[in-house]
């Protein structure tokens, strides 16, 4: 029986995807549930499995296609042997050299680790996959990336050609198109600026009671919930109750409307190779301090293998973007649209601060609520700002709900 393969279906705001790799070729074996391809949106890489076991029988739209939700981009044939590949294996034969078996040897190191189309570059161009830079996910070397890299012919694939290495006082370019995951946050980037009257305010926090909770409680909270105890979440329940208060930091606009949520959907923004993303943990109210550091390790996790889906990037009320993790002291962060808000961390240093009239170190962090001014106003900014100080530099706060 014929089994079709279709694009997954692919929420309003996502209009098609382009397929970025095939993991296999017409005649390959399949099992089911094992990935077919990876469908590349303005959002993110998607996993296309097997339906059912058998073999790949047709495939309807080669890489670098554009194809929309539901279309049918391949057939299985269920329960088909794995033979069906030997019938291609004779014309192989008497084509031209260069494709065939015979020319096995000649095949560059690392080939097999290449996608089927990619290998067939590699194999046709004579390129060594080691000696090419990969854009793919983890480092990958794609099909383009060698059909690139033998655009130069032999001295594209040779080893040590002078070339690799920049002469003195050249000025070498490089012209690389973005992905439609980098022209999409480019594209809402300009839409936050002409769209949003953004502002944003700041303020700092002494972080040593915060400190000092995860250095006395830090092992038990391990133990008890199999997760370390880390910064984020306390400032996740921190803007969680704050925007309980402040209601219109956690609201939207919609054309002349402001829609005010009744829960706290919480983004978190995660770098990848391919770009920033926003996983939401949902209904944070709702989630202990514990639940909060397992749904970001979990979304890191998934951000870092490629696995995050498009459900875990819907929606999310408010954000949180910790750029401290990179070592910026201070930062002006990007309002998400339709959210009306962000808040940034940034970089823990050790400063002299004031403290009952006498000079110590503390380790502070200047926080930023970049805001819509169309809604928000610089009073409710501020107090916000100042609400989740309190909290954080008395812990205790946020755990009785004060």
């Amino acid at each position: 029986m014929s089994i079709e393969v279709k694009v997954p279906v692919l929420p309003e705001s996502v209009s098609d995807a382009l397929i970025a790799t095939w993991h296999k070729k017409a005649g390959d074996a399949v099992k089911r549930d094992e990935n077919l391809l990876d469908l590349e949106t303005d959002k993110v890489v998607l996993e296309v499995p097997a339906p059912v076991d058998g073999v790949l029988k047709e495939i309807k739209f080669e890489e670098g296609s554009t194809v929309t939700s539901s279309q049918v981009i391949a057939v299985i044939e269920e329960g088909a042997a794995a033979a069906a590949p030997a019938p291609a294996a004779a014309p192989a034969a008497a084509e031209a050299p260069k494709a065939t078996k015979a020319d096995a040897p000649a095949a560059p190191k690392g080939v097999d680790e290449l996608s089927p189309a990619g290998r067939r570059v590699a194999v046709e161009e004579n390129i060594d996959p080691s000696k090419v830079a990969g854009t793919g996910r983890d480092g990958r070397v794609t099909k383009e990336d060698l059909v690139n890299a033998g655009k130069g012919g032999a001295a594209a694939a040779a080893p040590a050609a002078p070339a690799a290495k920049p002469t003195p006082g050249s000025r070498p370019e490089e012209r690389v198109p973005m992905t439609r995951i980098r022209a999409r946050i480019a594209e809402r980037l300009m839409q936050s600026k002409n769209s949003i009257a953004m502002l944003t305010s700041f303020n700092e926090v002494n972080l040593a009671e915060v400190v000092k909770l995860r250095k006395s409680l830090g092992e038990q909270f391990e133990k008890a919930n199999g997760v370390k105890l880390g910064f984020m979440s306390f400032f996740v329940k921190a803007a969680t109750e704050a925007l309980k208060r402040y209601p219109v930091v956690n609201a939207s606009v919609d054309g002349n409307d402001i829609i005010y949520h009744g829960y706290q959907d919480i983004s978190i923004a995660v770098s990848t190779d391919k770009g920033l993303v926003t996983p939401v943990l949902r209904d944070v109210q709702d989630m202990s301090f514990a639940d909060v550091e397992k749904g970001i390790i979990g979304y890191a996790k998934k951000a870092r293998d490629g696995k995050l889906g498009l459900d875990d990037l819907q929606g999310g009320t408010f954000t949180i973007t910790n750029g401290g993790t990179f070592g910026s002291l201070l930062s002006t962060p990007i309002v998400n649209p339709p959210q009306s808000a962000i808040l940034g961390m940034h970089t823990i240093k050790e400063r002299p601060v004031v403290e009952n009239g006498q000079v110590i170190a503390a380790p502070m962090m200047y926080i930023a609520l970049s805001y819509d001014h169309r809604i928000i106003d610089g009073r409710d900014a501020v107090l916000f700002l100042v609400d989740i100080k309190n909290q954080l530099e008395n812990p205790q706060r946020m755990l009785l709900g004060l």
